[in-house]
C-alpha cells in the first residue's frame, strides 16, 4: 500500500508531495491515520535548515491528530482517536527521564524532524508517546493544541502565580494560552509585531487586559512574560517589562541572537528561563484542562497538498490564529 506525503529532500529546497511505501510499524510501535497536522513555526525552522543534524529526506509536522490503525499490546486500540505530539521517543533510563524530566533526555527523537512527521496519510508512533485525545473531539481545532498549546502550558506553569503575563507574539501558541489564563482568571497582556493590527484584534476579541506593538511600554509592570515569537531582541524588552522578581520565559526552540543587554533590567531578581520540548505528563494535564475550559484553537485549514502554502503564510505573519493540514476527513471510531 503507498501513502501520500509531503516531503523536503533537501535544505532550501520546497516540500513536494510524494507517494511512498506506508510506514511498517516497528517493535513497540502503532500505525496511526492521520487526520490533521498543525502547522508550527517549528515546522518552518526544520524546512529552513536552522536545527542540527536534520535527517533528509524529512517529513515535517508534529501536532498530528488521528486514529490507530495498527495497534500495540501498550498503545491505544485499533480506531482510538489520539494525538502525537513533538516529543516521540525517550531511552526511559537516563537521570532526566528518571526524574521526570523526559523532556531533556540527550536521547530523545522528535516528531517532524528527527523522526517522521505528520505531513503524511500514515505514521508509525512509539507507543508510549500516543496522547489519548477525546473521541468526539474536532479534529482541526484539536491538533495546535497538541503544540502550541502544550509549550504555552508548560511555559505557564514556569511564570509560577504570575497574574499579569505578557505573551510575545499572539500566534498560533499565544491565543490558546491566552484562553487556559482566562480560565484561570488572570490578565494577559498581547504583544505582536508592530502594526499587526489583526492579531491585535483577536487579542482584545480573546479578552486581553492590552493589546499592541512589541516595542510599546504596557500600562504596567508585568509579573512574567512569555516570548513565543523567536526574536531575540524581545529578551531585553520583556525584561524590561517585568517587575522585580518577575519572570522571562523563553518559549521556542529556536532563537536569533540575544543582544547583549544592561545588567540593571536583569537585576532586582529577576528571571530569564527557556522551555525545552516538552512531557508526557505536560500533554495529559493540559489537554485535561482544556477539555474542562472548552479550549478551542482559532484555525485556517489547507489541504496536504498545499503545506508550502500554509507555511509560507505562517512566515509571512499572514496566519491569525493556527494553520492546519488536512489530511484525511475525520472517521468514526468504527470506519
Amino acid at each position: 500500500m503507498f501513502v501520500r506525503a509531503m516531503v523536503q529532500n533537501r535544505q532550501g529546497e520546497p516540500l513536494r508531495l510524494t507517494t511512498l511505501a506506508q510506514p511498517v510499524p516497528g517493535p513497540r510501535q502503532a500505525l496511526i491515520k492521520v487526520e490533521t497536522c498543525a502547522v508550527c513555526r517549528t515546522d518552518l525552522h526544520v524546512v529552513d535548515g536552522e536545527l542540527p543534524d536534520i535527517p533528509y529526506p524529512v517529513i515535517p509536522g508534529h501536532q498530528v491528530v488521528g486514529r490507530v490503525a495498527t495497534a500495540t499490546k501498550r498503545s491505544p486500540p485499533v480506531g482510538a482517536r489520539v494525538g502525537v505530539p513533538w516529543l516521540g521517543f525517550t531511552c526511559g533510563k537516563c537521570d532526566d527521564c528518571r526524574r521526570g524530566m523526559e523532556n531533556l533526555c540527550d536521547e530523545a527523537r522528535f516528531t517532524g524532524y528527527t523522526l517522521p512527521g505528520g505531513y503524511a496519510e500514515y505514521l508509525a508512533v512509539d507507543e508510549r508517546f500516543c496522547l489519548p485525545v477525546d473521541d468526539q473531539c474536532d479534529a482541526v481545532a484539536t491538533a495546535p493544541l497538541l503544540c502550541g498549546g502544550l509549550i504555552g502550558y508548560r511555559a505557564l506553569t514556569m511564570t509560577g502565580e504570575a497574574q499579569r503575563v505578557g505573551l510575545y507574539g499572539f500566534g498560533a501558541a499565544a491565543h490558546i494560552l491566552a484562553q487556559v489564563l482566562n480560565h484561570q482568571g488572570k490578565s494577559f497582556y498581547a504583544f505582536t509585531r508592530p502594526g499587526d493590527l489583526a492579531a491585535q484584534a483577536l487579542a482584545r476579541e480573546l479578552g486581553a487586559h492590552w493589546a499592541g506593538d512589541s516595542d510599546t511600554r504596557p500600562d504596567q509592570p508585568l509579573d512574567a512574560a512569555i516570548i513565543f515569537a523567536p526574536v531575540g531582541s524581545l529578551v531585553p524588552t520583556a525584561l524590561s517589562h517585568v517587575r522585580k522578581g518577575g519572570i522571562v520565559v523563553c518559549g521556542g526552540i529556536h532563537m536569533s541572537d540575544i543582544p547583549s543587554f544592561p545588567y540593571e533590567i536583569l537585576w532586582g531578581e529577576r528571571q530569564l528561563r527557556s522551555v525545552a520540548n516538552l512531557t508526557r505528563r505536560d500533554g495529559i494535564e493540559f489537554l485535561t484542562i482544556a477539555a474542562a475550559a472548552d479550549i478551542h484553537a482559532r484555525t485556517r485549514v489547507f489541504p496536504l497538498e498545499q503545506a508550502n502554502q500554509a507555511l509560507e503564510q505562517l512566515r509571512s505573519g499572514r496566519i491569525t490564529g493556527s494553520a492546519v493540514l488536512r489530511v484525511h476527513e475525520p472517521a468514526a471510531a468504527s470506519d
